[in-house]
């Protein structure tokens, strides 16, 4: 069987990937279990957080969401199975039954950002009815499983908008989204629209999808027209509230520090990968696992999912998504 692994050129940062053949799967250990892969969702690779984790190879593989038969689930962090092959051996405890209306690759396409989404909002913000909350670049694939997350638990949401397309997007979001923020030509003020929206008070949670550290002059052209800088985030939070962020080199400065502390604020991390470097969760994240493929089912999610790929695709679809040139989720189907 081939599987598809990502490779680190010696030389640079840059990234290949190629599919390899592999040996046949070890005799199944206890708890484990062989999945027969029907469908694999594409995300990006964090090289980052593998270099920290001392989990580098000269081969890693590519693809852990994963749906097949009986059973599917996100592959840990040190899987040496690629998702992105027929048959994968994985431990039980990463594992959940799909509902029978679930699609392949609804359940594979959804699964991740289902988790992100319930790690922001419920375990690092407390969501709860007649909160306010802004949920950045709400179009993308986890920005649309938050929304419809959010709007379930009866929050009142406020969204961002990167373009004319992704606005109207929003747009027909059903129960609508109280306001879109179009940020596309980078001259609309979040901060202001938010505090206009919620009466001056501020909102009560920020899903953020990056933000701005420093001045204008020191900031990619690109990043510096889409993404809010961290004092208009400060100044939109409410009282109690709480910011989540995505922002893993977030510095903040005194002043910075001593406007949160007068408002009470709290400042969160999200790094979803947590669930996977520690067992002591593990009972909270199947409770999640199985939640969101209940949803799913119940229709309160509807992912944004592009058409399916074959795995001969896979590798030239993983290089786009890997450059984040990709906003439905990429989703390969055996």
């Amino acid at each position: 069987m081939k599987g598809l692994y990502f490779q680190r050129s010696s030389t640079s940062e840059e990234i290949t990937f190629v599919f390899q053949e592999r040996e046949n799967l070890p005799v199944t250990e206890d708890n484990y279990v062989k999945l027969q892969v029907k469908a694999c969702a594409l995300s990006q690779i964090n090289t980052k957080l593998l270099a920290e984790m001392k989990m580098e190879k000269d081969f890693f593989p590519v693809g852990r969401e994963v749906a097949g038969i009986v059973l599917d689930g996100i592959l840990p962090l040190d899987s040496e199975d690629p998702g992105l092959c027929e048959v994968v051996r994985v431990h039980e405890h990463y594992l959940v039954h799909k509902p029978e209306k679930v699609t392949w690759t609804e359940a594979a396409g959804t699964v991740r950002d289902g988790v992100r989404a319930y790690t922001a909002l419920h375990y690092l913000s407390h969501l709860s009815p007649g909160k306010s909350v802004l949920i950045m670049d709400g179009a993308s694939a986890l920005g649309t499983i938050a929304i419809q997350l959010a709007h379930h638990r009866g929050a009142k949401v406020i969204s961002t908008a990167c373009s004319l397309e992704d606005k109207q997007c929003l747009e027909r979001f059903k129960p609508p989204i109280a306001r879109v923020i179009d940020v596309s030509n980078g001259k609309t003020h979040v901060a202001e629209s938010c505090l206009e929206e919620t009466g001056g008070l501020g909102v009560d949670i920020v899903l953020d999808a990056g933000v701005r550290l420093y001045s204008k002059d020191d900031e990619p052209a690109v990043k510096l027209q889409l993404l809010p800088h961290k004092h208009d985030i400060i100044t939109l939070l409410g009282v109690g509230g709480h910011w989540v962020t995505t922002e893993e080199h977030l510095q903040l400065d005194p002043p910075d520090s001593h406007c949160l502390f007068l408002k009470g604020a709290t400042v969160a991390f999200l790094n979803d990968e947590v669930w996977n470097l520690s067992n002591v969760q593990q009972g909270k994240y199947l409770c999640i696992l199985k939640d969101v493929m209940e949803k799913l089912s119940a229709g309160v999610f509807r992912p944004q999912l592009d058409e399916p790929i074959p795995l001969y695709e896979a590798k030239v679809t993983m290089e786009v998504v890997q450059k984040h040139q990709r906003r439905k989720k990429q989703v390969v189907q055996f």
